[in-house]
């Protein structure tokens, strides 16, 4: 006998969707502590990088942050149920654009001062430094690849994300309430059976195909159109679909084949980079790029209607755990990779080994970035510098509303054609890797 999938009460929280956000924040830990010792370009790097966790960095680097902006989506759509389009868009104006500012002026710096020293040799103090930053110095340049001043860094998703609630905002300022529930369930009707998986995957690969090589990730947000063609469909996807119960059990069902689809297409696109350079090259080989092309998109997708199909089976309940990380993560999130970037750099002249080492960096990231939490939420004015509201709502918000808590929203390097180099918004000095037989 076959069980029903387990499908939210109108009005219900969706609490597996929280739950996927704070399980991604874990996964940007290792990684971003990850970064350190891979050979894509990042604002430090450990004299042991190597390409040996490069195979296990994609397993989850075609689709985190894809995933995130989906979830943004769902949250965005809860909040415009239930509070005006003016005050939606000043309420996440003020949860994002705070900690965007704050966080560029404060949060950042450190990362790049330390790339700097590490890769120009840099011997000015950090206020020397900073003096250049405000400034907007260019001047920090390597391999033809300058550090634009100032920047926003890992920070780029909030960036992002707030311009995409600015487009929604205005969409449903245009678009009656009935119109759009009619759009949904006809959406949500079209992504059914096997087009739950091929339909989404297809766009994905259309955007690849016509706009990766034009317009490689940058997250400079204006220049940035092959990252807008795949985030913004599924913002508005995840908006579109978020009351829609019958799409999130369609992955449900999903699961398995989605799951299945994902490895095997994992497991191809590692084969095709693990091809030596000479070998790569030759017409031969560049005839498979389109297939790898169509297959990196279906990575993409599956692996999302995996984790969304997985988490409604099996996360849809809460806990005291849940209510806690649900506000935690937008503050750790904003600390986290200067933590990792300092620390790393700071640990560099005792040479540790390495799997000590990025142990140590993963366990004081996880530590250092929850005593912030527990200091921020305790005071009133710190509060809406990390992203939270002045007053502590004890997580009693919609369903997925905390849409200013990206857990997983950065991906500060090389995704084999996605995200080739350190994408921080111009931010880096990273060089962008092996373009030629990008996926």
């Amino acid at each position: 006998m076959h069980s029903q999938p387990a499908v939210p009460a109108p009005g219900q929280r969706q609490y597996f969707l929280d739950w996927i956000r704070i399980f991604a924040f874990f996964v940007l830990i290792f990684y971003h502590t990850g970064m350190y010792y891979v050979t894509w370009g990042w604002h430090v790097k450990s004299p042991h990088a190597s390409d040996t966790l490069e195979p296990f960095m994609m397993l989850s680097g075609p689709w985190r942050l894809a995933l995130l902006f989906l979830i943004s989506g769902v949250a965005s759509a809860f909040m415009l149920k239930k509070i005006r389009v003016g005050a939606f868009v000043r309420q996440r104006s003020v949860r994002l654009l705070l900690p965007l500012l704050f966080g560029m002026l404060v949060i950042v710096p450190p990362q790049s001062y330390f790339e700097v020293i590490e890769k120009l040799s840099y011997r000015g103090s950090y206020a020397d430094f900073m003096r250049l930053y405000i400034n907007g110095y260019h001047g920090f340049c390597k391999d033809g690849e300058c550090l634009r001043l100032p920047t926003w860094n890992h920070l780029w998703f909030v960036a992002y994300l707030w311009t995409y609630t600015l487009l929604l905002a205005a969409l449903a300022k245009l678009t009656p309430a009935a119109r759009q529930e009619r759009a949904g369930a006809a959406l949500a009707r079209l992504l059914s059976g096997w087009r739950i998986i091929a339909l989404p995957a297809a766009v994905l690969a259309a955007a690849r195909f016509a706009l990766v090589d034009g317009y490689p990730a940058t997250h400079a947000l204006l220049d940035d159109w092959y990252n807008h063609a795949v985030y913004f469909p599924l913002f508005l996807l995840g908006a579109t679909l978020a009351t829609q119960r019958s799409f999130w059990a369609g992955l449900e069902q999903a699961r398995w084949p989605a799951l299945g689809l994902a490895l095997s297409g994992w497991a191809a696109l590692m084969i095709y980079y693990s091809i030596p350079e000479a070998l790569a090259a030759t017409p031969e080989v560049q005839a498979w790029r389109p297939v790898l092309r169509g297959v990196y998109a279906l990575v993409q997708w599956s692996a999302i209607a995996a984790v969304c199909g997985f988490g409604h089976r099996h996360l849809q309940f809460d806990s005291p755990a849940r209510r806690y990380l649900t506000q935690a993560v937008f503050p750790v999130y904003i600390v986290h990779q200067t933590l990792i970037v300092s620390m790393a750099h700071g640990l560099k002249p005792v040479r540790l080994p390495p799997m000590l080492e990025g142990l140590i960096l993963v366990l004081l990231t996880l530590t250092i970035s929850f005593a912030v939490v527990e200091v921020v939420r305790r005071v009133a004015l710190l509060r809406p510098l990390f992203g939270l509201p002045l007053r502590a709502d004890h997580g009693r918000t919609p369903a997925g509303a905390n849409a200013d808590a990206p857990v997983n929203a950065n991906t500060n390097g090389s995704e084999n054609g996605n995200e080739n180099g350190n994408g921080n918004g111009n931010g880096s000095m990273a060089s962008q890797a092996n373009g030629a037989r990008a996926a």
